[in-house]
């Protein structure tokens, strides 16, 4: 018999473009979120970490098949990607992808699209995904800035899920925090009207920044009906990095958000 998620345990590196070579070699496109953004803030820090053997192999064996690099040069069509119309959540930021496992095993009919650039980490969802069957995860290596601006056509995420982003704590780094105005515009351009936006941190100031450019954000309201933060829902699993904050004392708080159609937005068709 197979292990479940919570038993399993567990460098497909993308060629480098030429010296010269563009980025976007037919230029990029409009910037919905402002034309400083990308520069200013990235989905992710780049860090460094040792690859394991069994997770060097998972991301050479079974990234052709379930891999995706964001290099920001076509548009991704999700259905051809997963192999069906499922609804598709985008996670951005997994860690080493235990609570991402959890999430697609309990709800096998959501498709879960999760971006990180941590190495081991995707080898290790990877891993997950392959010995336990799941078939609706997506891995993608690369900034989700990129991906939602260029490769994701608008109203095709029906979730979108920030659990624990990098709270950048010094106020002279506050502007590279991934939740902010800018990043919502561009995000709702995504997003299908009524879908929810679910993030999650440990670090107090970050989490009111957040309900604070939540709330005001015409684009999303939330969930609460006293317009605070969530309990934590039940389709979360503890994260080991929520784990490590509650064992130093950290409040974890959850927001959720639901994206509201605009008067001059007109429903999709059929609606």
């Amino acid at each position: 018999m197979g292990r479940t998620v919570s038993e399993s345990l567990s460098n497909h590196p993308t060629p480098p473009r030429a010296k010269g070579e563009p980025r976007f070699p037919d230029g990029p496109k409009a910037d919905p979120a402002g034309s400083h953004f990308e520069r200013r803030i990235r989905s992710f820090q780049p860090r460094r970490s040792r690859v394991t053997t069994g997770q060097a192999e998972a991301l050479q064996r079974l990234w052709p098949k379930w891999g995706l690099d964001i290099d920001g040069r076509t548009v991704i069509d999700l259905a051809q990607l997963f192999g069906n119309t499922n609804p598709v959540a985008l996670e951005i930021g997994f860690g080493m992808g235990e609570a991402t496992a959890q999430m697609a095993a309990a709800d096998p009919g959501t498709n879960i699209l999760a971006v990180d650039v941590h190495t081991p980490g995707q080898g290790n969802l990877l891993n997950l995904a392959d010995h336990n069957g799941l078939t609706n995860i997506r891995v993608g290596n690369g900034d989700a800035i990129i991906l939602l601006r260029e490769m994701l056509a608008p109203d095709s995420l029906d979730a979108l899920r920030v659990y624990f982003p990098d709270p950048w704590p010094k106020k002279r780094h506050h502007k590279r925090r991934l939740i902010q105005p800018e990043f919502l515009t561009l995000a709702a351009t995504r997003l299908k009207p009524g879908a929810i936006v679910h993030c999650a941190t440990d670090w107090e100031p970050y989490a009111e920044q957040m309900l604070e450019v939540l709330t005001a954000h015409p684009a999303f309201e939330n969930t609460q009906p006293d317009g605070g933060f969530a309990p934590r829902p039940a389709h979360r699993p503890l994260t080991r990095f929520e784990g490590q904050g509650l064992d130093k004392g950290h409040v974890v708080n959850d927001l959720l958000f639901r994206r509201v159609q605009l008067a001059d937005q007109q429903p999709p068709t059929g609606a």
